[in-house]
């Protein structure tokens, strides 16, 4: 995902960095707490670990 949004900031929209900002800051975070908001969101929608 990273690597998407830094080629559509590139070649797209520079605003495009915020998402890739905020795609950083949730890995830090997961790191950091050992929760990835990601994970909540598929068990909601009935995905398996």
């Amino acid at each position: 995902m990273i690597i998407v949004s830094l080629l559509l900031q590139t070649y797209h929209d520079p605003k495009w960095i915020y998402f890739t900002a905020f795609i950083a800051v949730n890995l830090i975070q997961s790191a950091f707490t050992s929760w990835c908001p990601m994970i909540t969101l598929l068990r909601k929608l009935g995905f398996k670990e």
